[in-house]
């Protein structure tokens, strides 16, 4: 493995604090539903720059570029497809700016979402067709100055084989996180127990794997566990949301107190987790409180099932689906709706 910024941190450190939402933030700052936040990044540098800056000052060691939908498929619902190499490579180039300016080793971790489109056989994305999207998007977050790449919500393997291979063109180093949103798994199926056995597979392994969005932030440790279980040596990334999304006078909100996130950072890195931050709903001021708790606290044993429920709250499934069981119905009460 070629040396490379965030490596160089791991070694030296045995936890590593991530950023948080960058939707969230963007939201706050303006962006509207159905606008594309990669056109912030030419748009409203000045914006784009106190989302990096934010996470830097609340303490994270990295975060993520502006580039989450920065693929050709994704920016083509934009009419932007051509402008794959500017607005990623913006992206890392303002982040650069940020963390060089930080005073400490900041890492500038490049973005990269899902595509947005089904692979084949289901749909009509080729593993080809993918890797080339990722690599033109790596290439572009690589000339800006990106450290790493990070790979972000996957839910398909085939996708996320796409990007590592993608990393491996573009000779980066990369992070990849699944979002495991339904009972325990992707959208695809696959559970923490699938995802850790992946990546052993792969000729260009991670520098680190894990789960990021998902349900809450119960959900998200309780898949934690399942990586720490399946033994893998790569460092484990959990970036949970902050608590659960509700719908409130037209707008998402996300109950999860700064509070209740610090609990949440020092139980992930108990369950295993060595690079921490937030997704969802997660702000500066919850930041700041998750790195105060795993600066003060001490580090403790891997939390039960029951302590992780009785700290965050209760879990969205019965099962994380490592059992072998399938995904449960919630429990229906009352009588119910003819369709």
């Amino acid at each position: 493995m070629t040396a490379n910024a965030l490596s160089a941190l791991l070694e030296t450190r045995d936890w590593l604090m991530a950023d948080g939402a960058t939707g969230t933030t963007l939201f706050n700052m303006g962006l509207t539903s159905g606008d594309a936040p990669e056109m912030w990044n030419v748009e409203h540098p000045d914006r784009i720059r106190a989302l990096y800056s934010g996470p830097v000052e609340a303490g994270s060691d990295l975060f993520l570029t502006n580039s989450f939908g920065g693929t050709a498929s994704r920016l083509k619902l934009h009419d932007a497809q051509n402008r794959v190499g500017e607005l990623n490579r913006v992206a890392a180039e303002i982040g650069r700016e940020v963390a060089d300016t930080a005073g400490r080793t900041v890492v500038v971790a490049g973005s990269m979402g899902p595509t947005g489109e089904i692979m084949e056989p289901m749909g009509p994305l080729s593993f080809d067709g993918a890797v080339e999207m990722f690599h033109e998007q790596a290439d572009a977050l690589k000339d800006g100055g990106a450290d790493v790449l990070w790979v972000e919500t996957i839910s398909s393997p085939d996708e996320y084989k796409a990007a590592a291979r993608a990393a491996e063109l573009a000779d980066m180093p990369w992070c990849g996180t699944m979002s495991f949103d339904t009972a325990g798994r992707t959208m695809m199926g696959l559970t923490s127990s699938d995802l850790a056995k992946l990546i052993t597979t792969l000729p260009n392994p991670p520098i680190g794997y894990g789960a990021n969005c998902g349900v809450g932030a119960s959900d998200l440790l309780r898949t934690v566990l399942g990586f720490s279980a399946a033994g893998s040596e790569q460092p484990i990334i959990a970036k949970g949301n902050a608590g659960i999304p509700k719908f409130v006078h037209g707008h998402i909100h996300y109950d999860g107190t700064p509070e209740l996130m610090a609990d949440y950072a020092v139980l992930a890195r108990d369950c295993g987790a060595t690079i921490i931050g937030g997704c969802c709903g997660t702000t500066t001021e919850h930041l700041a409180k998750m790195c105060e708790a795993l600066e003060t606290r001490p580090r403790g044993e891997a939390p039960t099932l029951e302590k992780i429920t009785a700290a965050l709250g209760g879990f969205s499934s019965t099962s994380d689906g490592t059992d072998g069981a399938g995904p449960k119905p919630r429990e229906r009460r009352g009588r119910r709706r003819r369709p």
